[in-house]
């Protein structure tokens, strides 16, 4: 690939990183909330064999959970920001081709 290419694919890249954060801060935190607590607690009852006691023990597997849910739609949110970003630059450095090839174009005949 050329530089020019390589190069708006990593600003895609990064700005995409960047607004998959953002939309993570505004619409991921209490899903991931949700989530990973609903979940800590449902394969808890299943190991238990049933309901749980709210002992110490618990909590903390519900905390833990909780972080693990939070970590993972962060990094969900990110990498597919990412992976849009990569592919939008990819896709302007493609749309801008035509017009890079007519300044090379005008640059080489006004050089002669």
């Amino acid at each position: 690939m050329k530089k020019d290419t390589m190069k708006s694919m990593q600003i895609g890249r990064k700005i995409g990183a960047l607004a998959g954060g953002i939309m993570w801060a505004i619409f991921g935190i209490v899903p991931g909330f949700y989530f990973g607590s609903a979940a800590t607690v449902i394969l808890l009852s299943h190991l238990a064999g049933g309901p749980v006691e709210p002992g110490i023990m618990v909590r903390m597997l519900v905390v833990v959970g909780t972080l693990l849910g939070l970590f993972c739609t962060a990094a969900v949110s990110i990498v597919v920001g990412a992976v849009l970003g990569t592919g939008l630059g990819y896709v302007a450095d493609i749309v801008r081709l035509p017009a890079k090839a007519k300044e090379e174009e005008k640059a080489a005949v006004t050089s002669q």
